[in-house]
């Protein structure tokens, strides 16, 4: 029998008879070069087809106490408290990554014993992120962390598992989100960095679930723009947006902004270079959900296209805008209404529901894209309440 790679059940016990037959062998001779190749190739088939299990951690913990001649009391500079070190050993809280990094170099207990990973190292400490500032609460209401049937308080506990693959994608900081790389954000109210991170981190998360088409740079421009408007004009115009940019390979994804961001959409992109529209429908209106939409379209055109490493989070109640900005703000009106469908109109200066109502019919714009461009040139939220579509966007979502 000739050494050869182990495959089958049938090969394995021969390769072990053989083995037997030269247990005797003298090192240096042709039959104990053979003996050693036959220990390797059988190691080989062994490790694959019958690897041993990991020692459970609460008993490598006892283990390297017993060893160190450590007592309980011991244990809570790595653990946290004395009652957490009882619950820890008893079996009724289960170890948190903070923890395990402190067992691990404090006791030197290996990282894939207390992760029960085979291979596994600890993951990287983003000790400058501040995990608990994050709206934990929130999150887990929304049932953001998948597969955590846990209490508000293990959450807690947990934070820095919890949330960090939502950040870093596959463990990788090269697939961090956009929020931790080129950030501009359109507000002039503070936000809360952790929470205007966690959407995005969100955003981005659901989109890479969406298997769309490839994405092809330069797609988008007014006259797709203006394509995507158009569907406006339907009753579930939003949907339809949704479906024509999906086509393009375009994710489009809504969801609720979280406190303390004041958000209303962004333009950011996965890591896997598909562009993300994402939006909150805080303002559930029609007119709100057109004119965002293609505002962060504008970004993607004219900004995003020259860098998909940024993002682009906007409060479109904000003033002072950037240049920017006031650029994707112009590329949106003119997208709903050409400026020289616009100016004639004689709207700016004169304006009525009629006079609403017979421009949209004219022009086929839904009556909502020209009643809310008054209400902003105005700076009156107060009128045409009637015809903005309100409470009209966010059902349909809902129920999709």
């Amino acid at each position: 029998m000739h050494p050869k790679v182990i495959k089958t059940d049938a090969e394995y016990k021969a390769a072990l008879g053989r083995f037997d037959d030269l247990l005797e062998a003298e090192p240096g001779t042709p039959e104990g070069d053979e003996f050693e190749l036959w220990a390797t190739l059988i190691s080989i088939y062994e490790k694959e087809h019958f690897p041993v299990d990991l020692p459970d951690p609460i008993a490598a913990i006892r283990f390297r106490m017993e060893q160190a001649g450590l007592k309980q009391v011991d244990l809570v500079p790595y653990i946290g408290s004395a009652s957490r070190v009882s619950e820890v050993l008893g079996g009724k809280r289960s170890l948190s990554l903070s923890m395990i990094r402190k067992l691990h170099e404090g006791l030197g207990i290996p990282a894939e014993v207390l992760l029960q990973k085979p291979g596994c190292e600890l993951p990287a400490d983003h000790d400058d992120i501040e995990w608990l500032r994050f709206p934990i609460a929130e999150m887990l209401k929304r049932n953001w962390f998948e597969g955590f049937k846990g209490t508000l308080s293990e959450a807690k506990e947990k934070a820095e598992e919890l949330i960090s693959p939502l950040i870093f994608p596959d463990g990788a900081e090269a697939n961090s989100i956009p929020c931790f790389m080129r950030r501009t954000v359109r507000s002039d109210t503070p936000m809360d960095r952790q929470a205007l991170t966690a959407w995005c981190a969100r955003v981005v998360a659901v989109a890479m679930d969406e298997k769309l088409p490839s994405y092809k740079r330069g797609t988008v421009d007014k006259p797709f723009c203006k394509e995507a408007a158009r569907l406006a004009y339907f009753a579930d115009g939003p949907l339809l947006a949704r479906e024509f940019l999906n086509q393009s390979g375009i994710h489009l994804i809504t969801e609720r902004h979280l406190p303390r961001t004041y958000l209303d959409g962004a333009a950011l992109s996965t890591g896997e270079g598909h562009p993300v529209i994402a939006l909150t429908l805080r303002h559930d209106r029609l007119d709100n959900f057109w004119f965002t939409l293609c505002h962060e379209l504008a970004h993607l055109s004219l900004h995003l296209e020259k860098n998909h490493h940024a993002a682009f989070v906007d409060n479109l109640e904000a003033a002072g805008a950037s240049m920017q900005e006031k650029q994707a703000d112009a590329f949106a009106a003119d997208v709903l209404i050409p400026a020289s469908k616009w100016k004639r109109s004689g709207l700016t200066d004169n304006w009525s529901t009629q006079a609403v109502l017979d421009f949209a019919r004219e022009t086929r714009v839904h009556p909502a894209i020209v009643a809310g461009r008054i209400r902003r040139e105005q700076d009156n939220h107060r009128i045409f309440w009637q015809l903005v579509g309100k409470g009209e966007v966010r059902k349909l979502f809902e129920r999709e």
